[in-house]
């Protein structure tokens, strides 16, 4: 089973070189550090910043480099900043190859809900649902179940939407998965140490498991 730290390792291996990518708040946030040798991309922050580095070590803080989830960040050579209707205007427009995000629940049709529990206090959507709707490719770096050890992988979302099936892959503590409309979770990895049986029993959407299932390969 994966930490956190594993989850974003795993995921770090789906950015290719020359990718504009757009990190969520949360786990994704992590994949900065783990950009592999030699691939060359550009990380983008709604908040207005184009060329994040990976986080800083401590005491080497800058209070006003922080992304879109007020953590401090570092810059890499060529970066820029921009206001935030210049961020939203690259995302609209499709400028961005891949979005990683957090969320609280998936559907088995791509559909994911990552911004609000009703009867719950939220600051706002931030720029979810513009990344979910512009970005090419949405993969979702989440826990497969929730505290009470409930699937978060699910038939329909439970949550208010963000966007609608628009999640290609999902990256947990036990799986990667494929998510095909119409069809369902595609297991495409499991953990180390992980079996597909329990992979099955965190999943209560549609799982499809064809073949022999590999495990991850993290470093």
């Amino acid at each position: 089973m994966l930490d956190k730290i594993g989850i974003a390792k795993r995921i770090a291996k789906e950015v290719k070189d020359g990718y504009y990518v757009n990190l969520g708040i949360g786990i994704p946030t992590l994949v900065a550090n783990y950009i592999p040798e030699g691939v060359n991309v550009t990380l983008q922050s709604e908040n207005g910043m184009l060329g994040m580095g990976p986080f800083p070590f401590e005491g080497e803080e800058d209070p006003d480099l922080i992304n879109a989830g007020k953590q401090t960040i570092t810059e890499v050579a060529g970066t820029s900043y921009f206001d935030s209707a210049l961020s939203f205007g690259m995302i609209r427009a499709g400028k961005v190859d891949l979005t990683i995000l957090g969320a609280m629940e998936v559907s088995e049709n791509g559909d994911i809900a990552n911004w609000k529990i009703p009867g719950k206090m939220v600051k706002g959507m931030g720029g979810a649902m513009d990344l979910v709707a512009a970005a090419k490719n949405i993969i979702v770096a989440m826990q497969h179940v929730n505290k009470a050890g409930e699937s978060k992988l699910l038939p329909e979302c439970s949550l208010p939407l963000t966007g609608v099936k628009c999640v290609k892959k999902i990256v947990t503590e036990l799986a990667v998965l494929e998510v095909v409309p119409g069809k369902g979770f595609i297991l495409l990895e499991r953990a180390p140490g992980v079996t597909v049986e329990e992979i099955q029993k965190a999943t209560a959407g549609k799982l499809i498991i064809e073949g022999e299932i590999p495990e991850m390969v993290i470093d």
